[in-house]
């Protein structure tokens, strides 16, 4: 536990990233008993001011497929929330031509990752959302899409499970892609109310 207690304090104080347009503001949650890792991409503007992981209509979602409500969400002894990145990365401006957040920085990951990872003993299941998260945790093939790999849930299972990221941006997709709610969210829901 010291170790970890440690290690997580000096992620809390890490300042890589000044650059930021809202400046470090490290974020995730995280204890050596906990039995499922929460791995997506980096927080939101939301999450930025609020201080808590998928405190946003993300996290309300992402709830809902868990079958889980916010305090056992926030147990950070039953679920770990480490993201790609701890820092809300910024947004793309319209002359970029493109929508949304900018990719996590990968100095997080290459920084932090297997360090915090290595104090988490007792992880049953990771929950891969999105693909930035993918390609470090399940490196698929490059030419697969986030749908690909998606539909491929169970050759993941016992111990991880890709999903797609629960943001309200995703809307389409989630429509567009029915199977995920019919055949994903109900395994999805047995492995977590077995797990806790």
């Amino acid at each position: 536990m010291p170790k970890h207690d440690t290690l997580l304090q000096r992620v809390r104080a890490c300042q890589l990233c000044q650059q930021l347009p809202l400046g470090p503001n490290p974020i995730l949650q995280c204890h050596p008993d906990a039995k499922i890792l929460i791995a997506g991409q980096a927080p939101g503007r939301i999450t930025h001011h609020k201080n808590r992981p998928f405190d946003d209509p993300s996290g309300e979602r992402l709830r809902n497929w868990l079958g889980v409500d916010q305090a056992t969400f926030y147990d950070e002894t039953k679920f770990a929330i480490i993201p790609m990145a701890f820092c809300f990365p910024g947004t793309y401006s319209k002359a970029q031509g493109k929508n949304g957040d900018r990719p996590p920085p990968a100095i997080c990951a290459d920084t932090w990752r297997q360090p915090i990872l290595d104090t988490l003993p007792n992880l049953e299941l990771t929950l891969v959302i999105g693909r930035y998260a993918m390609d470090w945790h399940l490196k698929p093939e490059k030419k697969m899409t986030l749908t690909q790999i998606v539909q491929q849930w169970a050759d993941y299972l016992p111990s991880q499970l890709p999903l797609p990221h629960p943001s309200p941006r995703n809307n389409r997709w989630l429509k567009n892609n029915p199977w995920f709610e019919s055949e994903v969210l109900p395994t999805l829901q047995a492995s977590i109310s077995r797990i806790l």
